[in-house]
This record gives C-alpha cells, structure tokens and sequence, in this order.
C-alpha cells in the first residue's frame, strides 16, 4: 500500500515537532518545465508597460511550483514515505522562455513522539 503524504507533514526544516524521524528514505524531487505561449507573452508584455504586477507570469510560475510540488509528493508517496523534509524550491531557466523548475526534499517516515 503506498503511504499518502499530507501537507501538513511537509517542511522546510529538518525536524516535524513532536514527531521523530524512525527512517530517512533519500532525496525526493518533483520536476516541470513550462514555457508561456506566445498569447501569454504578449498580454505579460502589456502588463510590463504598465506596471506592476505581472499576473500572467506569476500564474505561470504559481502552476509550475505546484505542479514540481505534486510531483515530489507522489514520488515520496511511492517511497511510502509519510512526511517530507528539508523541503526546497529551484528554478532555472534551460532555453529562452523556458523554465525548470524544482522541488525536493528527503523523504522520511515519522512517528509521534512519546
């Protein structure tokens, strides 16, 4: 039976209060690339000239982080891990307009504290 990972037990720290780390599974890491169509880029281009908040862009980036972010979760899930931590965003940008994006962590099973 694969172990479902809830949000509540991801963390950028590397401890989960009142639970103890019984097993590190490894490094666990969600992975996407996302481009802007061209429609995309025009509309953020107006928005540029206006100022601002650039709504279309942070959308993007917004899909591209939550997107890295289920993918890390299933492969911990996988791993039959139950919490996720030390838990870290990358993004880089791989060809112009294209971005990778990164989310990793070590995935561990956990247990409450006595």
């Amino acid at each position: 039976m694969t172990a479902v990972v809830h949000p509540s037990f991801i963390t950028t720290a590397f401890t989960l209060e009142g639970y103890r780390i019984v097993r590190n599974l490894g490094v666990v890491r969600g992975i996407t690339v996302r481009s802007r169509s061209i429609i995309g880029n025009i509309g953020a281009v107006f928005q540029i000239l206006v100022g601002g908040k650039i709504t279309l862009y942070q959308q993007l980036c917004e899909r591209a982080r939550e997107e890295a972010f289920d993918i890390m979760v299933e492969h911990a899930s996988e791993m039959e891990a139950n919490a996720i931590i030390g838990m870290r965003y990358d993004a880089n940008e791989v060809a112009s307009g294209v971005t990778e994006v990164l989310a990793y962590g070590t995935a561990v099973i956990v247990e409450k504290s006595s």
